[in-house]
C-alpha cells in the first residue's frame, strides 16, 4: 500500500505527531491549516478573506506535493469562530475552487490554539492510482 506523508514546516507537526497532508494509495487527506507564515507568524490578522486564502493556498502546495491538484479536491471544510464572517471565506474559496465545486461545509468552532487564527481548512483528494 502507497503512503507518503507531506509536512509544511510547522513546528506543531513533530510534537503533536501529524503531517499537514497523507496521500494513502489514491486518497490525499490535508489536516486542518491555518494561515501560519514561514516565520511562524499569523498572516492576514483581523482579516478572514486573508487567512482563507493563505490556508488554500498552504493546501494547494501540499496537496501538490502527494502527487496531486486542485482538480482532485472533492471536499474542503471551512471551519470559523465567528460564522457570521462565512461570506469573506467564501469569496476566497471561490476563487480557487469556482469552477471545480467540490463539497464544501462551513461551520464555526469555539476557537483555535491559537487566537489570532480565524479559519482554518480541510480538503480531501482523489487522484489516480499509483
Amino acid at each position: 500500500m502507497y503512503r507518503k506523508n507531506i509536512s509544511s514546516g510547522s513546528p506543531m507537526e513533530g510534537p503533536i505527531g501529524f503531517s499537514r497532508a497523507c496521500r494513502l494509495c489514491n486518497v490525499i487527506a490535508v489536516a486542518g491549516t491555518a494561515a501560519i507564515g514561514p516565520d511562524g507568524h499569523t498572516v492576514g490578522i483581523h482579516n478572514v478573506y486573508e487567512q482563507t486564502k493563505y490556508c488554500i493556498e498552504i493546501m494547494k502546495k501540499a496537496i501538490e506535493e502527494a502527487g496531486g491538484s486542485l482538480q482532485n479536491v472533492v471536499r474542503t471544510r471551512i471551519m470559523l469562530v465567528d460564522i457570521t464572517t462565512w461570506k469573506d471565506a467564501a469569496k476566497a474559496h471561490g476563487e480557487f475552487f469556482s469552477d471545480i465545486r467540490p463539497a464544501c461545509t462551513f461551520f464555526e468552532v469555539k476557537g483555535f490554539i491559537n487566537k489570532e487564527w480565524l479559519v482554518e481548512t480541510e480538503a480531501d483528494c482523489v487522484v489516480s492510482e499509483k
